[in-house]
């Protein structure tokens, strides 16, 4: 009777304490290297996932001009794919948060082979429009991210993060010149059938590589009874919630303003380009590339090192500052080799900016919400692309090219005043 006892008040003291044995598909009961290798997969999905979209997105203009669409036109049509990934970015965060990463992962790499099947049937405009459709379940690297957010531990976040940069650079180099070999070898729609392919096989690899269960069970017991008070897909009160806790909705406002007006200047790119740096087609294409490299260069190599050195809120002053003085030299600049040589602080600001304040933001919510947080991350570039062609369209032809440098410079220079004042709670919340 008195082992009896003994074993029972022992197990009691377990079950008290938190601990418990895991099954083996966990990722609480799977081994660093295992970790290690699920995070790398994802990192292959989220490049192959933007080297298709980069390739889509380099012949759609010609597609849409072959089937009859006027530039008034194709601008609805890209307005219209910019409000899809607005309204799904949250709804696909939440779907992360309620049936795990992995079935987040193959539910947009599921949504991108729809969207080039649909592609390589548009014949018409009215199909052109429904192959938008599926965009709104399409957020490759969130998925990616919560990925990476359950495997990770709150000192690695940052810099496994920064190295989904790596992968931006590679869909931005292989997609941009793949869509132009291959619409050029094979016609217009080639490219939407490679994409196609890929994104099965980018199923496939999610469907087999990514572990059914990435977060711990022990992170699912503990938070919910404690967090989400709303099984649906779609809450604005669950939204509301999450801005609530400490530090959140102050680093918010600093990630969707410091990176508004470079956001506006890049939606209208294509047009200054052409008109203030009179570039071609090609040396347009050169100019992304030189993009990508520096992108690749700065998240793989810099990112991760500085965020293992030096704490998130210095890292997160440090990009408002140097934003500061992009807006300055933007303001100022009147070539394309300026404009070159600016883009290397450019990128390094836009990469640190958005690195750390995910990394924030997902440390200061519970685990179970860290989906629907990069949902609302996720949201901020869509609604750039939403609002952006109308602000930034204005700014330019009202006040020219400058105007987006000192817009850049003050509300900058604003956002990093009102980070060395305020004492921003940043606190990791425990699952």
């Amino acid at each position: 009777v008195s082992t009896m006892n003994a074993t029972t008040s022992s197990e009691g003291e377990k079950e008290a304490s938190g601990t418990r044995n895991e099954t083996p598909g966990e990722s609480g009961g799977l081994g660093e290297a295992k970790r290690g290798q699920v995070v790398r997969v994802a990192y292959v999905v989220a490049a192959l996932d933007l080297t298709f979209l980069f390739m889509q997105m380099g012949v759609m203009p010609y597609l849409a001009k072959s089937l009859g669409l006027d530039s008034v036109g194709f601008g609805y049509l890209q307005t219209s794919f910019g409000v899809l990934q607005l309204t799904g970015g949250y709804i696909f965060g939440r779907f992360a948060d309620q049936f795990g990463a992995r079935a987040a992962l193959i539910l947009s790499c599921a949504s991108g082979s729809v969207f080039f099947l649909l592609m390589s049937l548009s014949t018409s405009i009215p199909l052109l429009f429904l192959s938008r459709l599926p965009g709104v379940f399409m957020h490759g690297i969130p998925g990616a991210q919560k990925v990476i957010t359950d495997m990770t531990t709150p000192s690695q976040r940052a810099g496994a993060l920064g190295k989904l940069g790596l992968c931006f650079g590679v869909g931005i180099i292989a997609g941009s010149a793949l869509g132009g070999v291959l619409s050029t070898k094979f016609g217009t729609y080639a490219p939407t059938y490679v994409g196609l392919v890929g994104s099965l096989i980018n199923t496939l690899i999610a469907m087999v590589w990514i572990p059914s269960q990435t977060k711990p069970k022990s992170a699912h017991h503990v938070t919910e009874h404690s967090t989400s008070q709303s099984g649906s897909l779609f809450s604005i009160r669950e939204i509301l919630r999450l801005m609530k806790f400490p530090g959140v909705m102050e680093i918010f406002i600093v990630k969707v303003f410091a990176g508004l007006p470079i956001g506006l200047f890049m939606i209208m790119f294509s047009i200054i380009s052409m008109d203030f740096f009179g570039l071609e087609a090609v040396e347009s294409g050169y100019l992304m590339s030189y993009f990508g490299v520096l992108q690749m260069v700065v998240q793989g190599l810099v990112v991760g090192k500085l965020a293992s050195h030096c704490t998130e809120m210095t890292l997160l002053r440090l990009s408002v500052f140097v934003f500061a003085g992009v807006g300055l030299g933007m303001a100022l600049m009147r070539t394309v080799w300026h404009y070159c040589i600016i883009a290397v602080p450019l990128v390094f600001a836009f990469s640190m900016l958005a690195t750390i304040t995910d990394s924030i933001l997902t440390k200061a919510v519970p685990s179970s919400d860290t989906g629907a947080m990069l949902g609302i991350c996720a949201s901020v570039q869509p609604l750039t692309r939403t609002v952006g062609p109308t602000i930034g369209g204005v700014l330019y032809k009202q006040f020219g090219v400058s105007s987006f440098g000192y817009l850049q410079l003050m509300v900058n220079l604003g956002l990093f005043v009102f980070l060395l004042k305020s004492k921003i709670p940043l606190g990791e919340m425990k699952s």
